[in-house]
Order: structure tokens, then sequence, then C-alpha cells
């Protein structure tokens, strides 16, 4: 085989091990993007629950020990 071929058949194979390392990265992007997504809207659930339970029991008048 030519010294050139040589370099051909390396440099394939090193963009095929890129492609593949691209594409998992992509993939763990989007797994990461679904899970981010996912616990924003955990958050503003928790965060309106906690609004809620802060104006269905907060009293008028300060507790008896002021």
């Amino acid at each position: 085989m030519a010294p050139h071929e040589e370099r051909i058949e390396a440099l394939e194979s090193l963009c095929a091990h890129q492609e593949r390392a691209i594409q998992e990265l992509s993939d763990l992007v989007a797994s990461q993007w679904a899970r981010i997504d996912l616990l924003t809207r955990e958050v503003l659930r928790l965060r309106e629950d906690i609004q809620g339970l802060s104006q269905t029991t907060a009293p008028d008048r300060p507790p008896p020990h002021y």
C-alpha cells in the first residue's frame, strides 16, 4: 500500500471515530436537556405549591408569642 493510501485510511478511521464520538455527545446533550426541562418543571411546580401553602396557612396576625 502506498504511503498516501495509508494516510487516507488513517484519516478515514479517525473521521469515523470522531463521528461516533460526536453522536454520543449529541445524544448525551439531548438527554441532559430533557432532564433539565423535567427538573425545571418540577421546581416551578414546587414553587407554586409553596406559594399556595404560604397563602393559605399564613395568619393575618402575628403568633401569640409576639
